[in-house]
């Protein structure tokens, strides 16, 4: 089903079952999935890779050309999931060189004036509110919840089950399964409603809020004595502590404390 005011370039690949509505713009080498809806004013542009049973909201620019000023006019792509929801006015940019594409998962929900900079790299299930802005080469893990009018500093990295606090300002990696929050952002304490909802244990969320304590609640005691610390601990063995002191031993940036 394809509005008679779409602009379709014959360069594009539309899969089966697709609905594209009024005034949308798809341009060259774009390759749209099989049933997702373009609802209208949706414009694409490629190189650019869309899998199936995406939902596109008016407004949204999706594959629009890396902002960033080194980028010297080579093809660029962006590579798009399935089921994803991009709701008005989101903007998704393609890589800024050819060997690294922006990439996104699977269901994920990126809500209105979002924005996902060149070189990003995101999961599945992670959701964007209103105006959260990623810049380049974010790294952001499964289940995160960016809040509205976050902003993320370039190459950070934002752990898997977290979520950040409105007009949040982020300038460290975010660690998995915490909460972040303000302008600096610091860390002031473990999802714990998030982690409920998605089905962690009582085991679980006791393990991490005893990593929590070790590595977030005395901010002036060295972060690499408090992984050593932390390590010391029963706790550790735990793969999500495990898989939390993996990251924070990973950061380049440093970890929000």
């Amino acid at each position: 089903m394809i509005h008679p005011t779409a602009i379709i370039s014959p360069r594009a690949e539309i899969g089966a079952d697709v609905k594209i509505g009024p005034y949308c713009v798809i341009g060259d080498h774009v390759v749209l999935g099989d049933r997702c809806v373009l609802h209208s004013h949706v414009v694409m542009d490629g190189p650019c890779r869309i899998g199936k049973e995406n939902e596109f909201f008016p407004f949204a620019m999706i594959g629009g050309k890396t902002q960033d000023l080194k980028y010297i006019g080579e093809p660029t792509h962006l590579e798009i999931g399935d089921s994803n929801v991009f709701r008005e006015n989101t903007t998704v940019h393609r890589g800024t060189h050819a060997e690294i594409p922006t990439r996104i998962g699977n269901h994920n929900l990126f809500l209105c004036y979002s924005h996902v900079a060149h070189d990003c790299q995101l999961g599945d299930h992670i959701i964007m509110s209103n105006n959260a802005t990623l810049a380049g080469h974010v790294v952001v893990g499964n289940h995160a919840i960016i809040s509205g009018l976050t902003a993320v500093h370039q190459f950070c990295r934002v752990g898997e089950h977290s979520i950040t606090g409105g007009c949040s300002k982020i300038v460290q990696d975010i660690p998995p399964f915490m909460i972040v929050d303000g302008n600096p952002a610091s860390t002031r304490g473990l999802n714990v409603v998030g982690l409920q909802r998605r089905g962690f244990s009582e085991d679980d969320i006791r393990a991490l809020k005893s990593a929590y304590k070790r590595l977030f609640l005395k901010k002036d005691i060295n972060m690499s004595v408090a992984i050593s610390s932390l390590k010391a601990t029963s706790a550790a063995a735990h793969p999500h502590v495990h898989s939390l002191i993996a990251f924070v031993e990973g950061s380049s940036r440093g970890v929000t404390r």
